[in-house]
């Protein structure tokens, strides 16, 4: 009976972990920038989460949409101001100029809010969901079916908007897309814009699961990394399969082998879909 509560975990880390990736995805897929910013954006939203709600009471649910917004705002002006200077060099420097940025923001919040690890506890948690053998937190279910409603909407943006569909014109051929009289180096900052977006949201949500640091940032990063691995670089399902994929294996690898192996099992796994499916569960060669 154990492996259903172990199941069951790991699909609610599974949606979190989605949201985590999905930015990281659109960004690499459509920029073909490695932005190793990332996961100083997750923390960033989680600090935004923490703050709200200790000092205004706002709650985690609905701080994603300040979250959101500022990370937004925040990837929208750095591509805009810096990485768009070097859009078109090879992405060795682009993901040099992101791993600089990564190491002064990162720096930046450890002065601020130092290296301690932060908890947001709930006065009113919603309690607990019992299904059969499964006990549940409903914070936790809550904060997956957010996490993966934000991102079936950031998928449906891309597949029914004007800005969504310029964005995939982009991503297939950047020339093409200029030819037609789409402004490139603002759908560049756009898509940059929404991948920090999603990661502020994210980070909102993973603050009532995670403690808070400043130090937690190369870990989300690594699961983006995975994540866009396993399910298909660019992709919106990819990022879902391969996030719900990840968190079930990670959840069974800590029962079988220990919780501090699960680092360990992550890259294990990104090498055996590298070596075995370069594309990814449900990528394709090439664009869609």
């Amino acid at each position: 009976m154990i492996y259903f509560q172990v199941l069951a975990n790991g699909l609610v880390l599974g949606g979190l972990y989605a949201c985590i990736a999905v930015g990281f995805s659109l960004v690499w897929g459509v920029l073909n920038v490695i932005n190793i910013l990332h996961g100083t954006f997750i923390v960033l939203g989680s600090y935004i989460a923490l703050f709200s709600y200790n000092l205004l009471g706002i709650h985690p649910f609905v701080s994603v949409v300040t979250a959101g917004a500022a990370l937004y705002l925040i990837g929208h002006a750095v591509q805009s101001t810096l990485v768009n200077r070097v859009i078109a060099a090879p992405v060795l420097m682009t993901l040099t100029l992101t791993f600089g940025l990564d190491l002064l923001l990162n720096n930046l919040m450890l002065v601020a809010f130092k290296a301690d690890y932060r908890k947001l506890v709930l006065e009113n948690p919603l309690g607990q969901l019992e299904i059969g053998p499964v006990f549940m937190p409903l914070d936790r279910v809550a904060a997956m079916g957010l996490a993966l409603l934000l991102t079936f909407l950031l998928y449906r943006l891309l597949r029914d908007s004007r800005i969504g569909r310029a964005i995939v014109a982009v991503r297939m051929d950047r020339e093409a897309a200029s030819l037609m009289g789409v402004d490139v180096s603002r759908i560049n900052a756009v898509t940059f814009g929404l991948g920090a977006m999603m990661a502020g949201a994210a980070g909102s949500l993973l603050s009532i699961v995670y403690p808070i640091s400043p130090l937690n940032s190369g870990m989300f990063l690594g699961k983006a990394f995975v994540i866009c691995v396993l399910g298909g670089l660019g992709s919106v399902p990819g990022a879902i399969v391969g996030g719900l994929a990840l968190g079930i294996i990670e959840s069974f690898g800590a029962i079988w082998f220990g919780p501090e192996h699960a680092v360990t099992i992550s890259f294990a796994l990104l090498i055996l879909i590298l070596i075995f499916r370069p594309a990814g569960l449900i990528g394709k060669r090439g664009f869609e």
